[in-house]
């Protein structure tokens, strides 16, 4: 077998996550690529939570809706999820407190009575997640030394006991398919949040502030983890509001600077997004999209909100904004958000979302190309300084404070080149040129960058147009049905030549977003394209693999 599913689910609070994360590990040291979805809502205990592990021997970023084993820690997840089963899968569960009746004829049932264990062994009720890990890797014939050592990596603590509960539902299992380690390069797992971060990271990041919002949280935890390694300043404060304020201060004294929010934290940061941009003080904002209006699904997901990052914020102004759809683009497109922030002195939106961000990947950072730093156009130290100088490019030379004999004035109000407020109108004219130049010399720039990819079969005259995190489960479809994949990973300045030039000879396009509204079809028709037909979803769920194929096939593929 070189690719299966397996669904582990429980109630919040059982330990799904880790353990999900754990069989993914097991998986990944054999050699596989892995892609994890999870699902949760948003509480603390209780309600339904499930993890879908999918392996495979090539690069995968989505899940698909049948699974090869599920792993049942309570009864509701049995029922909920065995419309999923094959019938080539196998079941295993907690025989204390599942009932695997009424199964599909040809599906395999393992029972362990993990609750007993768990008794017998005076062990914690989380635990009876490792009973059913170690019973998989019994069912999936993966030799025990390989889940022994993964065991003795993740868990910093009570890992005796831990393995003498896997031992025991490794060895109450039977075998049953066998999932035989690949001769590949084992790669680490990341989740898009680490991704992001790393990518931050290794673009110069000196201040990481946040306000903790799913699904961004991760970020403002990892950042506060590797704060000491890397001499960050990672800062919590009480607000959105202080978060945006804070970051513009520290950009004002040189600090390279990024945020998290989601979208109901973005919109109390807008006002400072609009300050960023009068001000030209360089900032990079990860935007985590979640279903909306209002507080929405706070824990699920949705590509609702890239008109929201194009147009925010009073008054026009230049920006960047990157649409991240994988781990590896998560990393590259971070740096040069951040760098090219720096460069043109402009707000920056990372487009992320709950299904990238939270998503679990394969990390192949070798087959990233080196993201080349540019020089910011610093002050050369001759008196006197003017922050705001009007240049060619509308860029103005960077000094930061303390700077001995030069005052240093920034101002939210219009104001001539030395930063004094002014109302004239032939100064107001003059400086609102000059920040809007910033976009024509920001979008040449791009044109040496790889704006859009292109997947599949790339002389089909059929092709899917999409972003962000439908970057997976759009590859793969369009592989399946011989299909040509655009994907556009920047949404501002918008790369118009490039989408025109990669859809050319194209005849059927066909847009995927995870939308109400097909955003992304919006913004290509303000530069005189559009699409033949539209396949969205707008439910909080990501499309799953065989989902997808299925409403392309509809959509006339």
């Amino acid at each position: 077998m070189n690719e299966l599913s397996i669904l582990i689910g429980g109630k919040a609070g059982f330990g799904i996550d880790r353990s999900g994360l754990l069989i993914a590990n097991i998986l990944g040291r054999m050699g596989y690529r892995i892609y994890i979805y999870r699902d949760y809502p948003s509480i603390i205990r209780g309600g339904h939570t499930f993890s879908i592990i999918r392996a495979s021997e090539r690069k995968v970023a989505c899940h698909k809706n049948k699974t090869e084993a599920l792993l049942a820690l309570n009864q509701e997840t049995l029922d909920l999820h065995k419309d999923k089963l094959t019938g080539n899968s196998v079941v295993i569960y907690d025989s204390d407190s599942v009932k695997a009746d009424n199964l599909p004829p040809a599906v395999k049932s393992i029972g362990i009575p993990a609750g007993t264990i768990i008794k017998e062994e005076n062990a914690p009720e989380i635990m009876r997640n490792s009973c059913l890990v170690g019973a998989l890797c019994k069912a999936e014939r993966v030799p025990w030394d390989i889940l022994d050592k993964e065991f003795r990596d993740d868990f910093k603590k009570y890992i005796d006991i831990n393995l003498k509960i896997a031992r025991r539902g490794y060895d109450s299992a039977q075998e049953s398919y066998t999932v035989a380690p690949l001769n590949q390069k084992v790669l680490p797992l990341v989740t898009g949040n680490e991704a992001t971060s790393r990518g931050l990271i290794k673009g110069g990041l000196k201040t990481y502030i946040s306000y903790p919002m799913t699904p961004t949280s991760p970020i403002l935890h990892y950042m506060a983890a590797v704060a000491d390694r890397f001499s960050l300043k990672v800062v919590h404060p009480e607000s959105e509001i202080s978060v945006i304020l804070m970051a513009l201060g520290a950009s004002y004294c040189g600090d390279r600077v990024a945020v998290g929010t989601s979208g109901g934290g973005f919109c109390l940061m807008t006002e400072g997004l609009s300050f960023s941009a009068m001000a030209e003080l360089p900032v990079v904002i990860v935007l985590g999209q979640r279903p909306g209006p209002s507080t929405g699904l706070p824990t699920y997901s949705c590509q609702t909100e890239l008109h929201f990052a194009l147009n925010a914020g009073q008054g026009e102004f230049a920006r960047l904004v990157v649409a991240p759809g994988d781990a590896e683009e998560a990393h590259q497109l971070s740096q040069i958000a951040l760098d090219l922030a720096w460069k043109y002195q402009v707000p920056a939106i990372i487009l992320t979302d709950k299904d990238l961000g939270e998503g679990t990947y394969s990390f192949d950072e070798g087959s990233l190309p080196e993201v080349r730093r540019a020089e910011i156009h610093a002050w050369d130290g001759r008196s006197p300084y003017k922050r705001y100088l009007d240049t060619e490019t509308g860029v103005s030379p960077l000094a930061f404070v303390p700077q001995k004999g030069n005052v240093i004035k920034i101002n939210s109000y219009e104001h001539d080149e030395s930063g004094l407020t002014t109302e004239s109108p032939i100064l107001t004219k003059k400086m609102q040129d000059k920040r809007l130049r910033k976009e024509k010399y920001l979008a040449e720039e791009l044109a040496g960058y790889e704006t859009v990819k292109i997947y599949g079969n790339k002389n089909s005259e059929t092709a899917i147009l999409c972003w962000g995190s439908n970057k997976g489960v759009c590859v793969e479809a369009a592989e399946k049905l011989n299909l040509k994949v655009v994907q556009p990973l920047y949404m501002s300045p918008f790369p118009a030549m490039q989408l025109e030039a990669a859809i050319k000879g194209v005849k059927k396009l066909i847009a995927v977003e995870s939308n109400a509204e097909a955003q992304l079809v919006k913004l290509i028709n303000l530069y005189g394209l559009g699409v033949d037909e539209t396949v969205l979803k707008y439910d909080g769920r990501p499309f799953a693999l065989d989902e997808l194929e299925a409403r392309l096939r509809e959509a006339g593929v």
